[in-house]
């Protein structure tokens, strides 16, 4: 090699060497600087809803740790996949986040949105639960969640129950809880949680399957609780047993959790990871939580994506046992 070609050589290295230098000089500067305008939130749900609120509470709190608005922007449709989508399709600069509904993973696999949930995303937080329940009219015959699998038993198919959509938690969480059971259910779908609510209430399905937009009408006798789907009761109704305890072993929190499109600058996704850190330990945050049954299950960034992952992977064996696929193109 001549003399001429190793200079050129040389240069060429430290000119390489010099871009990298100055394109992390550059991505710290901007991490620095980070946010220097309004963030906004993308919500996949409605407004109004326990997950609304949640999320609302929460960019308020973390708002103030980064000294930026957080703008929440409700993108409801297609079982909270719409708002994901728009997430994972959004530039990576920390000026757009969003809550993540865990039912991703199972709908991802399912097809119904076109997303990788392990390589599309970065997450930030795992930030609380919701409380399921199985609830039906005071009216209704079953006195106990006992009562009511001795029925479906002795008259497989009959009983009715009302979810808020083909695939969703409260669809899926039942079936789970059938097949444990070993009965089977007329499953009615509906396009969101609230209309189900309405048509149980006004004893057109036999049961209702929702997070606890039941809890009110518990409380005032309209509805009666049978089992809740969570890992231990819920002390606001301390005297309802879970399925699990009651012999199925059978779980459904569909914790929410808050990210990022995939690829967000290291030192940007650590200060909205501290932001979200201090609001969900924050008991302003409790506060809300607690008023919606909504239990905190706070994990960091890196702790939720393997969260994530093992629910992935849970999901794809769920998927199979019961025949979603299947179910989903019949609606």
């Amino acid at each position: 090699m001549t003399l001429q070609r190793t200079l050129q050589r040389r240069q060429l290295v430290l000119g390489g060497l010099g871009a990298a230098a100055l394109a992390t000089a550059t991505g710290r500067a901007f991490a620095a600087d980070y946010p220097e305008r309004p963030i906004t939130f993308i919500c996949p749900w409605p407004a109004g809803g326990t997950a609304d609120r949640s999320m609302r509470a929460i960019c308020q709190i973390a708002a103030r740790e980064l000294g930026q608005p957080i703008a929440l922007e409700n993108r409801a449709g297609a079982s909270g996949m719409i708002g994901t989508k728009a997430l994972a399709s959004a530039r990576p600069d920390g000026y757009t986040i969003g809550q993540i509904p865990i039912s991703v993973t199972r709908f991802a696999q399912i097809g119904t949105v076109q997303i990788d949930p392990l390589k599309d995303l970065s997450y930030l937080a795992r930030t609380s639960g919701q409380t399921f329940g199985i609830a039906v009219p005071a009216s209704s015959p079953f006195k106990s969640l006992r009562d009511m699998v001795a029925q479906a038993k002795a008259k497989p198919g009959t009983i009715s129950y009302a979810h808020a959509g083909v695939g969703g938690a409260t669809h899926v969480g039942m079936e789970q809880f059938a097949q444990a059971a070993g009965v089977k259910f007329n499953a009615i779908a509906y396009k969101g949680g609230s209309a189900a609510l309405q048509d149980v209430l006004g004893e057109q399905v036999d049961m209702l399957a929702d997070s606890s937009s039941w809890a009110p009408h518990v409380e005032s006798g309209k509805l009666r609780l049978l089992a809740t789907w969570g890992e231990a009761r819920t002390p606001r109704f301390k005297d309802t047993p879970t399925l699990k305890e009651l012999g199925y072993d059978v779980v459904v929190e569909a914790p929410n959790g808050i990210g990022a499109p995939r690829g967000l600058p290291p030192a940007v996704e650590k200060k909205l990871r501290d932001a979200f850190r201090v609001a969900v330990a924050s008991e302003e945050f409790k506060k809300v939580a607690d008023s919606i049954d909504a239990p905190v299950m706070y994990q960091d960034g890196p702790d939720y994506r393997k969260y994530v992952e093992a629910v992935y992977r849970q999901e794809t064996e769920l998927i199979r046992k019961l025949n979603l696929k299947e179910l989903m193109e019949k609606g």
